[in-house]
């Protein structure tokens, strides 16, 4: 028997069963070694934040909003998690500050952007989180590899599924897979 339940046992406690959550994550790479960004970004959300369970393809996407940027290449996630909304929050803050990563300026070109898309059915909307993405259904570059990998997920605000929201979505920016 595990330490941790043989301990319980000894006092007659109840092990909570670990609840987890799935969360649907857009990793975003503009400038330098993107797909290395992208591999280091996935291995540090593995440590820091829970399993993953499923990998979009990458895509090269154009900037959305700032023409005169570099393509970003974009890959979504879809990880296990017990953390709270605030702590893969943290985690991605503290992943994307590992690639160098300035949060003052949104506009500016950068290694890592990691933003949650979903986690689970939450609606959450606060000054530091607003869960689900309050732009994903207007993007493109979100919707694709989010279909690809969780086309029926609902959005818990819209009621619509993720294919629903991309077949709706009037974006028209390039986006091309890649692998």
């Amino acid at each position: 028997m595990p330490f941790a339940m043989e301990e319980a046992a000894r006092n007659n406690e109840k092990l909570q069963p670990v609840k987890y959550h799935q969360v649907f994550m857009l990793l975003g790479s503009n400038i330098g070694d993107r797909k290395h960004h992208l591999t280091v970004a996935k291995n540090l959300i593995k440590l820091n934040i829970g399993r993953i369970e499923k990998v979009s393809s990458v895509y090269n996407t154009e900037p959305w909003g700032v023409t005169e940027h570099p393509d970003y290449l974009n890959q979504v996630v879809e990880v296990r998690t017990s953390l709270t909304p605030e702590a893969v929050l943290g985690a991605c803050i503290d992943i994307e500050e590992h690639f160098d990563r300035v949060r003052s300026n949104v506009t500016l070109p950068r290694k890592m952007d990691i933003d949650i898309l979903f986690y689970g059915s939450l609606t959450q909307s606060d000054k530091n989180l607003i869960i689900p993405h309050p732009r994903l259904h207007l993007r493109r570059f979100t919707l694709i590899p989010l279909a690809e990998i969780a086309p029926d997920l609902e959005h818990p605000v819209f009621h619509l599924s993720v294919d629903v929201l991309l077949k709706r979505c009037s974006d028209n920016s390039r986006v091309v897979k890649i692998d």
